[in-house]
Order: C-alpha cells, then structure tokens, then sequence
C-alpha cells in the first residue's frame, strides 16, 4: 500500500494542480533572497498541506513531516515532486528533528514546516520554527493557499480538498527575521501575525475576483 498511495496521491494532486486556476502573488520577495543566495525557512498551515508542493517553485527543499504513518504516506508523496524529507514533530521524535533541521539549514535548501501541525492547535504557531529561525538565521517566509471550492474535512485541522476547476491563490506574505537580541517568543508572536495576514491576503484576492474561500 504505501509503495502505491503515495504515487495514486501525487497524481491527485498534478490533476488538481492542473485544473485549478491558479495564480502566485508576493513570490517575488523569496525570488529576491533566492537571487542572493539565501535559502529561507517556509511555514504554511497544516491545513493547506495538500496542494502546497505545487505552489512551491524554489531550487530544492526538505520538508518537517511527522514520524506518524500518516507522515510516512506524505514524505513517499514529496519525494514525487522532488522534495525531501525530515522526520519527527514536536510530540514524536522532536529533539532529533530539530537537530536535523538545524542541519539542513546548514545546506542550500529551503525548509518548510506547518507550525500548527501535526495536532494543533489550529492556526496557532508553535516554539520550534522560531527557535529555529533564531539558531539558523534564516528568514521565515510564509506561504497561504486558498481556494474558491473545496470541501473541509472534520478533522482538527479542517483539512481543505480543493475542487477540480476552483480558483486558487498561492500568497507569499512578508518576510520575517529574528531580531538581534530577540527572544524567540517575540518571533514567534511575528511569525503568527505574519501568517494570519498573509492567510487574509490571499482570501482577499479571491475576493477581488468576486469569489470566496472555503
């Protein structure tokens, strides 16, 4: 099963890639730090996982994914799309992901991590991507999906299964540093807001098209 799943859902996700309207907004601040050079650290909420690979356009990435079976179905579906994988969260094998994190930040690839995932709270950023952001350097760049229809799924999350043929939006919000001196708690309240407006950003196109988000 998990030799086949994986391959069954990166076709899923090209078809929907395929016949969504799709269009990129703000990506030309990561371009920017790409052209320098710099390698950034990308978060995203849990749940706009799905689609989120395809949205990426960078020149290579590892992505924090969960040492849960579940994980193990998603990092067999990134390696589909190029993308790596790093194993663990914060409730099953976290010291050892981060240390791996702090690792591949040392590497010319982007990290991305969920920061509400992989249980939640919803929405709500946890300790670890502003730690590593202070440890590392890194800027943190957030990334928002949405989308015009979809279904939501009742999990904690709200899992989003966007539609064939909906509009979608890729936002990529501001870019965020750790401050000299910062403590990473300040950071991460900056990461949250960055994230939310970033999220409201691209409902906020959508709207512009005169449709909603799910």
């Amino acid at each position: 099963m998990l030799t086949a799943l994986p391959w069954l859902a990166s076709l899923v996700i090209r078809l929907l890639r395929h016949l969504a309207r799709v269009e990129f907004i703000g990506e030309e601040r990561v371009r920017a730090l790409w052209t320098q050079g710099e390698n950034v650290i990308f978060t995203f909420w849990h749940d706009q996982l799905l689609l989120m690979v395809k949205g990426y356009r960078g020149p290579g990435a590892k992505m924090l994914i969960s040492a849960s079976r579940d994980g193990e179905l998603i990092a067999r579906t990134i390696e589909h799309f190029g993308l790596g994988a790093i194993r663990g969260s914060s409730s099953r094998g976290g010291r050892r992901a981060f240390r791996e994190l702090l690792s591949a930040a040392g590497e010319a690839v982007d990290i991305g991590m969920t920061p509400d995932g992989p249980k939640g709270p919803r929405h709500q950023v946890k300790d670890g991507v502003a730690q590593l952001a202070c440890l590392s350097g890194r800027a943190v760049v957030p990334i928002a999906f949405a989308c015009s229809r979809g279904h939501r799924f009742a999990s904690w999350d709200r899992f989003l299964l966007p539609y064939p043929g909906c509009r979608g939006v890729y936002s990529f919000g501001e870019v965020v540093r750790c401050r000299e001196g910062e403590s990473s708690e300040s950071l991460r309240e900056r990461i949250q807001q960055a994230m939310q407006e970033n999220d409201r950003q691209a409902r906020s196109r959508l709207e512009e098209h005169g449709v909603s988000a799910v």
